[in-house]
């Protein structure tokens, strides 16, 4: 039997619109992760509204909690921390899950781990396997597209990022104007497989020496090319746009991670966020990682691709072991970032 102490971190998810509670076992074990999404309520607007967002966390969080707990069948005196998303997303959402984690925090004298919500991205992958350093994430979602370099454990330097839109923010605008619900990525993925690239949309920033990406100019080249057909009255094919829309994506991410791959000795390529469930980006990554020996492609579970605690439980877990606490005085930061990479790139 082993001796290994159980230590269990609860944690707090509410940067759009999940609102999750998890318990984690030393950092890689799901004992509850407990998901209460608000995807039906936001759909008639077509996309996130954070004021009802904040209201639906609100009613939700203290039933996820419960639940959480039940779940994992641990006390409060069975804990040893307490982590929480503190940043980046929506002010008033973050605010409820900050305020919860600091109640528990200060009820049951835990210790309180400020998270920031892509390093939990980044540690969905620990659910598949163990992450070996040095490291380079893909960490794409709704709101952010970024590469980001990570030395050694609970290091975070982001390389490049988009200028503009992020990719999922781009899917589901293009998804309203092919008339889908939101949100529209895994529907444009399904009909993409369908469909030919035959629009050859723009790839943007492909001969720039650079790891940004810029995807505000796909999704103008491809409206305009909707609006002009609804205008002269031709009928395009949905699966052909959806097709070419996301290989357009496709190429720019993939480009710019391999001249990622060129510059920096890493270990493991970890492909994270929202539209990590992007089933064309999966199977682009894995022949891309195919080219480059000694690199291993570690994806985050399906599962958990999407918003979620269990991440946060993990990313926390590490955060909490490199001494990283917060006082009752921790705050949202909607705009939180991690650093710049600085100095010569290695």
């Amino acid at each position: 039997m082993s001796n290994k102490k159980r230590e269990l971190i609860l944690a707090f998810e509410s940067s759009c619109d999940e609102t999750s509670v998890a318990v984690i076992e030393n950092g890689n074990k799901i004992l509850s992760n407990i998901i209460a999404t608000q995807i039906k309520s936001h759909k008639r607007f077509g996309g996130v509204v954070p004021e009802v967002a904040s209201r639906h966390h609100i009613e939700q969080v203290t039933m996820c909690l419960e639940d959480a707990m039940i779940e994992a069948n641990v006390t409060y005196d069975d804990l040893s921390a307490v982590a929480v998303t503190y940043g980046p997303g929506l002010v008033g959402a973050l605010l409820v899950g900050v305020a919860c984690a600091k109640v528990v925090a200060f009820s049951h004298n835990l210790s309180l781990i400020p998270v920031n919500h892509m390093a939990g991205h980044i540690y969905a992958a620990r659910f598949t396997s163990e992450i070996k350093f040095p490291a380079m994430a893909l960490l794409v979602s709704g709101g952010h597209t970024e590469l980001v370099y990570l030395p050694k454990e609970n290091v975070y330097q982001i390389i490049g990022e988009t200028r503009d839109d992020a990719a999922g923010e781009a899917y589901d605008k293009v998804g309203r104007v092919l008339g889908l619900t939101y949100p529209a990525g895994k529907q444009i993925d399904e009909m993409a497989h369908r469909g030919k690239d035959t629009f050859s949309f723009p790839r943007a920033m492909f001969k720039e020496d650079n790891f940004d990406f810029s995807f505000s100019g796909l999704k103008s080249a491809f409206i305009n090319t909707v609006h002009h057909a609804d205008q002269i009255g031709e009928k395009l094919s949905s699966d052909n746009l959806a097709a070419s829309f996301q290989q357009s994506v496709i190429d720019v991410l993939l480009h710019k991670t391999e001249h990622a791959l060129n510059t920096f000795q890493i270990k493991q390529l970890i492909l994270a966020g929202g539209v990590a469930a992007n089933q064309g980006l999966r199977d682009g990554l894995v022949q891309l990682i195919s080219k480059h020996a000694g690199v291993e492609l570690l994806k985050a579970p399906l599962k958990l691709c999407g918003d979620n605690a269990a991440m946060i439980g993990a990313a926390g877990y590490v955060a909490w072991k490199n001494g990283e606490v917060a006082d009752l005085s921790l705050n949202a930061d909607p705009s939180l970032e991690f650093e710049w990479l600085k100095g010569e790139l290695k």
